[in-house]
């Protein structure tokens, strides 16, 4: 924990005392931690594994937002506000997430400086991805925004592109339809388009990003 940038700065004295105010929990794959609507009584820590994050919109279509296998709190948007669960977590892996009462964290967060201004930071980066994510939907079209996604999925700054040959995270083509706002169908179908034109290739569940200037060009960067 005292790793994560969420507590980073916070003394280890209150990072241990947080620590022993939870329990390790194992997910098998497949399995759930929380539901989208469930009391948001508790907060997560993911220790090893690999858990989805999704939600339903009120349509009822599934959103896929990520999948994270890097320790890191989870689920804390709920604690923090008060608020039910605003996603679903789903083991993709076996899995072992450290569990405690979201009381706990709120007491650590409210008694220390950096841990508060951590939170604040990752709200405010919360926020603005949305925001962005919103605007490429009204500015940027299906294959844009195909293209942007993945490039997005290897790095969070899109000042700093990565290099040719990155290999995108195991994603499959219904959950990134979902990133880009667009049906499995046509997004399949532009994915087909840029592995013709050589700019990606298809490893197995993954894609090869071949061309990468080329895929920055597409989604306006």
């Amino acid at each position: 924990m005292a790793a994560t940038p969420a507590l980073q700065g916070v003394s280890e004295a209150s990072i241990a005392e947080l620590a022993g105010r939870g329990i390790v929990h194992h997910y098998r794959r497949g399995t759930y931690v929380c539901h989208q609507g469930d009391p948001a009584d508790e907060i997560f820590f993911l220790v090893a594994g690999r858990i989805e994050i999704s939600s339903d919109s009120t349509t009822g279509t599934r959103v896929y937002h990520a999948a994270v296998d890097t320790p890191q709190f989870i689920g804390e948007l709920g604690v923090l506000g008060e608020i039910p669960r605003t996603a679903t977590l789903l083991a993709l892996a076996e899995s072992s997430v450290w569990t405690a009462p979201g009381e706990a964290f709120l007491e650590l967060i409210t008694a220390e400086p950096h841990a508060a201004r951590a939170m604040l930071r990752a709200l405010a980066r919360g926020f603005a991805d949305r925001q962005s994510f919103v605007e490429d939907l009204l500015f940027l079209d299906l294959k844009a925004r195909v293209a942007k996604r993945l490039i997005q999925m290897l790095t969070p700054d899109l000042d700093v592109l990565p290099g040719d040959g990155a290999v995108v995270p195991d994603v499959t083509q219904a959950d990134l339809a979902s990133m880009c706002g667009g049906s499995r169908e046509n997004v399949t179908r532009i994915l087909k388009e840029f592995e013709r034109r050589g700019l990606v290739k298809r490893d197995g569940h993954r894609y090869v990003l071949k061309k990468v200037a080329n895929l920055a060009k597409i989604a306006e960067l």
